[in-house]
C-alpha cells in the first residue's frame, strides 16, 4: 500500500504477489470505502482511487480453485448457472477473481457502482 495524493484523490497501490485473494480484496474494499481516513462517511464515495499490481502472482490454493463457484441465476427456469474460481480463472484472468471477491466486499447500495469505477488491476 502506497498513498499518493492527485488533485484531492488518493491513489493507493496495491502489490498482490503471494497474498491471499480475500486478504487483497478486504484491503482494497477498506481503501474504496474511505473507511482507513479519519473523513469517513457512510453516505459519500471516498476520493480515492486504487491500483492492483501483479494480480496473476495471487496466491491460490488448488482446493479453492475447485470448490470456490460463482452462482447466478438467468430469470428462466433451469437457468442456474455456476461457475468454479478456476474455471473463471481461465476464462477471465485474476482480474476478475478480485474485482468480485472485492465487489462482494462493498455494500450493496447505490454507491457500489461508483467504487467499482475506482478500482484498476493489472497483471
Amino acid at each position: 500500500m502506497t498513498p499518493i495524493t492527485k488533485e484531492n484523490t488518493v491513489l493507493y497501490t496495491v502489490d498482490a504477489e503471494g497474498k491471499k485473494l480475500g486478504r487483497v480484496a478486504s484491503e482494497i474494499a477498506t481503501f474504496l470505502m474511505g473507511k482507513n481516513k479519519a473523513t469517513f462517511k457512510r453516505n459519500t464515495p471516498a476520493a480515492v482511487k486504487v491500483e492492483v499490481v501483479n494480480a496473476a502472482k495471487l496466491f491460490l490454493d488448488q482446493k479453492k480453485l475447485r470448490t470456490k463457484e460463482y452462482v447466478r441465476y438467468t430469470g428462466y427456469p433451469g437457468g442456474l448457472k455456476k461457475e468454479s474460481l478456476g474455471h473463471l480463472v481461465k476464462r477471465r484472468g485474476y482480474k476478475e477473481a478480485i474485482r468480485n471477491a472485492v465487489y462482494g466486499m462493498l455494500p450493496s447500495n447505490k454507491l457500489r457502482v461508483i467504487r467499482m469505477k475506482n478500482l484498476s488491476i493489472s497483471d
